[in-house]
């Protein structure tokens, strides 16, 4: 009679038990967190946006009549467009800008790298008040360091912030300015992952610097351009600090974005309801715009 080996294999059920309690308890702290800081606040903003609710007091239920009024309100598109051409205009300067200077820093003919990367770093580190403050400086219209130099060079001032224009510009360039040294990162480390084998190969066929750029490193970050632009995107839609600390959406209103709107609705106004449902109009654009921006990338990889 022979007798059965005993299974190796199976994990005693007492220390299987002590491997799985940690990460449940680590998952379950980040659910909780998930909960309470986002999904509770957005049934909340759900639920307002509904309603008459005005910060005080009771509410009553009116049904669609906020989404109703908000697709008739001509301040709230004014925003609206304001914001999309606002996004236009950040993203494209800050993907070329973080791009270029990755490229010019990740190659072997560069001197001083490492200092470089922190000094465009730390743009990204500030707060977008102090961004704000220090670009006001800058582009102030009677007292900047711009019009100084230009009116001693013998020029006139520029209108940089009476100039609806001209304002947003401003904005834009400090918004690429401050956000560079985070997307110069991110494709640093996506450009230092090409096997350099595929320049080599490259190099024998007699292809340039501009040619191994344009088939040789842009398809291979393509995963990490996606997702600059969708970052910068979601951030270009949500900007609001930068323009309250540089001109407060000025001229006038002509440069109000669309959550400084919210702002102006739901908090001065005192219109929760209707602030809460210009929100979800909001957050509505930024999922169609991510599924969009998904959808676009999955395509690129399956070619």
């Amino acid at each position: 009679m022979t007798k059965r080996a005993p299974d190796v294999s199976a994990s005693p059920p007492r220390s299987r038990s002590k491997y799985t309690l940690a990460p449940l308890v680590l998952i379950a702290a980040n659910v909780v967190l998930f909960a309470l800081f986002f999904v509770w606040p957005a049934v909340i903003g759900l639920v307002y946006s509904f309603t008459n609710y005005t910060g005080v007091g009771v509410f009553q239920f009116i049904g669609l009549d906020n989404y109703s009024r908000l697709f008739g309100d001509s301040t709230f598109f004014d925003a609206l467009t304001r914001t999309l051409l606002y996004t236009v205009l950040f993203v494209p300067l800050n993907f070329v800008l973080s791009l270029l200077i990755a490229n010019v820093l990740v190659s072997k003919h560069a001197k001083g790298a490492s200092v470089a990367r922190v000094f465009f770093f730390i743009p990204w580190l500030l707060s977008p008040i102090v961004v704000g403050v220090l670009w006001r400086w800058l582009f102030g219209e009677n007292f900047g360091l711009v019009n100084y130099l230009i009116e001693k060079a013998g020029g006139s001032a520029v209108p940089w912030q009476s100039n609806a224009d001209l304002s947003l510009i401003v904005v834009v360039v400090a918004a690429s300015w401050a956000w560079t040294g985070f997307s110069m990162l991110l494709f640093i480390a996506a450009i230092k992952n090409v096997p350099t084998s595929y320049y080599e190969a490259a190099a024998l066929d007699g292809a340039g610097p501009w040619r191994q750029f344009f088939s040789i490193t842009l398809p291979s970050i393509a995963p990490t351009s996606f997702i600059v632009i969708l970052l910068n995107t979601i951030h270009g839609m949500k900007e609001y600090p930068l323009f309250a600390s540089l001109n407060n959406g000025g001229p006038g209103t002509s440069n109000n974005l669309l959550v400084q709107y919210i702002y102006q609705t739901g908090f001065k106004a005192g219109q929760i309801g209707y602030a809460s449902a210009a929100s979800f109009v909001l957050m509505l654009i930024l999922m169609a715009v991510a599924i969009i921006q998904l959808m676009v990338n999955r395509r690129v990889e399956n070619r």
